[in-house]
């Protein structure tokens, strides 16, 4: 009976064994699925990766083109030498388009001169290149994209470290009354204010962190946390990494940084990142999400 006893108690043993090793494994499972979503969107036509190019804009005129006389500069056989103008007047850019060049906006062709709303769809195609207006602390650019990039063509694939689930963590979120601005700088010497509803609170080998999480937008359905920690600049990306998070409930914010992720300029030189506020500078090694690119 006892013998009996024993190896039932075997059994149960192995049957929570297997259960426990078949939720990490679903749960690693989830984690390698987003990672995989994330390489295929930094590869996408229009993803990083296809990012070639950022001409600030002057006052006034500015011609786009292949030619050597051209303010913003296209890509080789992409376009004439001269395929048009941006018009930046005050704050509004417009372009118009050289008689018989093709482009197009949402599908629909480019005729006349068309104003351009800034880091929006509103974005001019023309073969393989696309032309986005962009703003930034009050100075506009046109953001260039190219099918053909080489950092397309030459991407190696993202590294990470091993999905681990204690990095999965589950902290308190500290609520403010109302958001409060966030000052958090970006790679041009900027500063831009960002709403701030709160901050998660948790530890990390007996050490206790605090982030800070912003908002993008008024319609957010995720907070944003831009961090760096004690791996930046060795294993990690020096300016640090991006993590979304679901919005908290009942005072707890799930942060998992197996999902944490390199900024676009880890692989473009014509990205205008933010970088971590000091106080999301954590004093503690995350050893987990993704790992230092090495290409820029």
């Amino acid at each position: 009976m006892r013998r009996v006893a024993g190896l039932a108690a075997l059994a149960l043993a192995t049957l929570s064994l297997a259960a426990g090793a078949g939720a990490d494994e679903t749960y690693r499972a989830s984690v390698l699925k987003w990672r995989d979503e994330r390489e295929a969107r930094l590869k996408a036509d229009g993803g990083w990766l296809s990012v070639a190019g950022l001409t600030w804009l002057k006052p006034g005129e500015n011609r786009f083109g292949t030619g050597p006389g051209a303010d913003v500069v296209l890509p080789a056989g992409s376009a004439p030498p001269v395929a048009g103008i941006f018009a930046l007047e005050g704050t509004e850019t417009s372009v118009e388009l050289v008689a018989g060049v093709n482009a197009r906006i949402a599908g629909q062709p480019v005729a006349g001169r068309t104003v351009l709303r800034p880091d929006s769809d509103d974005i001019v195609e023309i073969a393989d290149v696309t032309l986005q207006v962009i703003e930034r602390g009050g100075r506009f650019g046109i953001r260039l994209r190219d099918k053909n990039a080489a950092a397309r063509r030459e991407f190696t694939g993202c590294r990470w470290f091993e999905v681990k689930e204690g990095y999965r963590v589950e902290a308190k979120w500290v609520a403010h009354s109302q958001p409060k601005p966030l000052k958090v700088p970006n790679i041009l010497g900027q500063t831009e204010s960002m709403p701030s509803p709160g901050y998660a609170e948790f530890s990390v080998g007996g050490k206790l962190v605090r982030v800070d999480g912003v908002l993008e937008n008024a319609q957010s359905t995720q907070l944003w946390f831009i961090l760096r920690d004690q791996t930046s600049g060795k294993e990690t990306y020096p300016a640090g990494r991006f993590l979304y998070a679901d919005l908290p409930k009942a005072g707890k914010v799930v942060l998992d940084f197996n999902k944490s992720y390199n900024p676009p300029c880890a692989f473009t030189a014509y990205a205008t990142c933010p970088l971590p506020p000091p106080q999301n500078w954590m004093p503690v090694r995350i050893e987990a999400g993704e790992l230092n690119y090495g290409k820029h």
